[in-house]
């Protein structure tokens, strides 16, 4: 599904990935960890086609084809989606308007006609229950007034709406309390399957207890230097990054 072969970019001119190999096939779970100014962040933007970052060097290829001359816009039609960190708030434009927005525009870049309206309602709702949101979620602008939890939950709403091939998670466990983590972990669980794959990028090996990756992998300076299964994870928890880099 994502094969990237020694990835190499640089941001105003600093060199932040340095050679980064990467396989994703479908139905796996893959967590990134690793110290701050790793670049683990980093990986997120270029695989989803950040501008301010530049491809340097190496391949990204998703779904068999390269995607170095993809515009975000059409990663995300591939079927590629990001979760912010930071999710951008955005006043005047509701949820449910948002997603109606974005919905219709990946059917319409697959030559399917816009969802109607009933049918987006009912799936909106359904994904709602599964992420235990209510329901006034979908007439509030976007973000706007969202406590930390709220924005990673709509976050994952979004996916959910999207059904991306590839989630990209960048530390969506941040600033959540433990009860916002297991619904956020829930829904994720709940929309894994065969077909579908998650890149985790995370400080904490909280997250991986309610979400059980396939693989985990250590970054540092821009490179994989370590990967394993689900017990690295706790490893770097007992010992630090220091002992596993070294």
């Amino acid at each position: 599904m994502l094969e990237i072969k020694n990835l190499q970019s640089s941001i105003n001119e600093k060199n932040v990935l340095k050679g980064l190999n990467l396989n994703v096939n479908p139905g796996e779970i893959h967590a990134i960890m690793g110290p701050n100014g790793s670049g683990k962040s980093t990986l997120a933007s270029v695989i989803s086609g950040n501008e301010d970052h530049e491809v340097i060097n190496g391949d990204i290829r998703f779904m068999g084809e390269s995607i170095l001359d993809y515009s975000p816009e059409d990663r995300a039609r591939a079927g590629i989606f990001l979760s912010f960190q930071y999710p951008v708030e955005i006043p005047g434009v509701s949820v449910s308007n948002f997603i109606k927005t974005s919905v219709n525009e990946i059917r319409k870049s697959r030559g399917l006609p816009q969802i109607k309206a009933n049918e987006l309602l009912k799936a909106m709702r359904e994904k709602l229950d599964l992420l235990s949101m209510k329901s006034e979620f979908l007439s509030r602008s976007l973000n706007d007034g969202f406590s930390g939890g709220e924005k990673k939950r709509n976050e994952i709403f979004q996916m959910s709406m999207l059904n991306p091939t590839l989630a990209i998670l960048d530390e969506t466990d941040s600033g959540l309390d433990i009860d916002a983590l297991k619904i956020v972990a829930n829904g994720v669980n709940k929309l894994k399957s065969s077909s579908n794959s998650f890149i985790i990028i995370t400080h904490y090996q909280r997250l991986l207890n309610y979400i059980k990756p396939d693989f985990v992998h250590v970054l540092s300076d821009g490179e994989i230097v370590k990967t394993g299964g689900a017990e690295l994870a706790l490893l770097l928890e007992e010992n630090g990054y220091d002992n596993i880099v070294d």
